[in-house]
């Protein structure tokens, strides 16, 4: 009887055919998947993936502990079931030649996918070896984005820890209802465009309860982006959260109902940031809510930039097209890095219209701060520190009747 059970224990263990553990788990080391840190295991994983996309029923694609090497995935749909768990109990290596992955543009992508959900894992991006060769100003691919998440919809991501993406670390692009919670983000604080969390052309995605420290934004908002909560986010350093930037094309879709509540800022470039490019654009951001923010040493807590144009990139008139409008800030608090605390540099040929301000208090030294506005409208209630510098409407609209008088 003992001969007999070793015998079915042997072809249950062997026979290729039989990669389902506990009912639907596909699990990489049955297709040839080593954790090595060394064997490029791409193939194995999209093998995989194939076999959980074209299961029937609920799957789990599991990734053991160990180190496996990533060349760029594409993990795509539609799956015959919209109820797909990636387990990551592993770490998941890119490789140091940077090359591999320039056309690609990412390690791992899923696209046209619904029902996934992405739980736990470590992926390391290797990126400091093009950092270097962008430094160097070398001739260098445009880099590699770590996790991308695109044409989908119904998708969570879950306790991931990703370190020194080449580019942006997570990417979620033209998808609907994405639920982010748990992210541990980190970059060197001069690595170049390595965004935490990176977010345009989706409705309704949530990011909650993540800490990011990264070379740039630790969660950057862009066009065409609806109805995004964001709250319980540690950042710096860092460049901040920002909408933005907006309006580098001239036909743009806007973004609008934004809340970024109970947040932290330490050692970041920026804190609550909006800023679009200094070029006409049909492009806008409404509706844009800043609930409770605590600022620890950060150079600009509060900032609308509406004239950025790096390396002077076809700005011709220095103005931004797009139109921002009905932006809260509330119970905003702590230290700036810089004497002016709150800064609104709008456009004039599109003002900011509808920014309102209650219970801010923000120092520089342990003294008041200042603020400074361009082309900025709006009012204040309750303590405000720095003083509101904001127009009132009612000048804005004789601004306007001048204007249009003029013309």
């Amino acid at each position: 009887m003992m001969a007999h059970n070793s015998v079915l224990l042997s072809l249950l263990i062997t026979l290729p055919f039989l990669h389902l553990v506990n009912g639907s788990t596909f699990s990489i080391m049955s297709y040839g998947a080593k954790a090595d840190g060394v064997t490029d295991n791409s193939a194995a994983f999209l093998k995989a993936w194939s076999a959980a996309c074209s299961a029937s029923q609920a799957a789990t694609l599991y990734v053991p502990s160990g180190q496996f090497l990533l060349h760029p995935a594409l993990f795509s749909g539609p799956c015959k079931n919209s109820k797909i768990i990636v387990q990551v109990d592993g770490n998941l290596i890119a490789s140091t030649d940077y090359k591999l992955y320039g056309a690609a543009g990412y390690i791992m992508k899923f696209n046209n996918v619904k029902g996934l959900s992405f739980q736990g894992g470590y992926i390391d991006g290797k990126g400091s070896a093009l950092w270097a060769c962008k430094a160097g100003k070398g001739n260098c691919p445009y880099g590699a984005r770590s996790l991308v998440f695109s044409n989908s919809r119904d998708i969570t991501l879950t306790g991931l820890t990703s370190v020194n993406s080449e580019l942006f670390h997570i990417v979620i692009d033209t998808c609907t209802n994405v639920k982010v919670d748990g992210l541990k983000i980190t970059a060197s604080s001069t690595s170049p465009n390595t965004d935490g969390i990176h977010v345009e052309q989706s409705t309704g995605v949530t990011i909650t309860n993540s800490n990011i420290k990264t070379g740039d934004d630790c969660i950057s908002i862009g066009s065409g982006t609806q109805n995004l909560w964001i709250e319980k986010i540690a950042c710096g350093p860092g460049h901040g959260i920002s909408v933005g930037s907006l309006g580098k094309t001239a036909n743009e879709a806007g973004v609008q109902n934004v809340t970024v509540k109970d947040v932290v800022f330490t050692g970041s470039t920026n804190g609550l940031r909006i800023k679009s490019w200094a070029r006409s654009s049909t492009g806008f951001a409404k509706g844009i809510v800043f609930d409770g923010a605590t600022m620890n040493n950060v150079a600009n807590p509060i900032i609308i930039d509406q004239h950025y144009c790096p390396n002077n990139q076809g700005c011709s008139n220095q103005n931004s097209g797009v139109k921002i409008s009905q932006v809260t800030y509330n119970n905003i608090k702590g230290t700036s890095a810089t004497q002016v605390a709150v800064d609104f540099s709008c456009s004039a040929s599109a003002p900011c219209q509808g920014i309102k301000m209650s219970n801010v208090q923000l120092t520089y030294k342990g003294n008041p701060a200042k603020a400074s506005c361009d082309h900025a409208f709006g009012s204040s209630s309750g303590s405000v520190s720095p003083p509101s510098c904001l127009k009132s409407s009612a000048s804005n609209r004789r601004l306007l009747g001048l204007t249009l008088s003029a013309n």
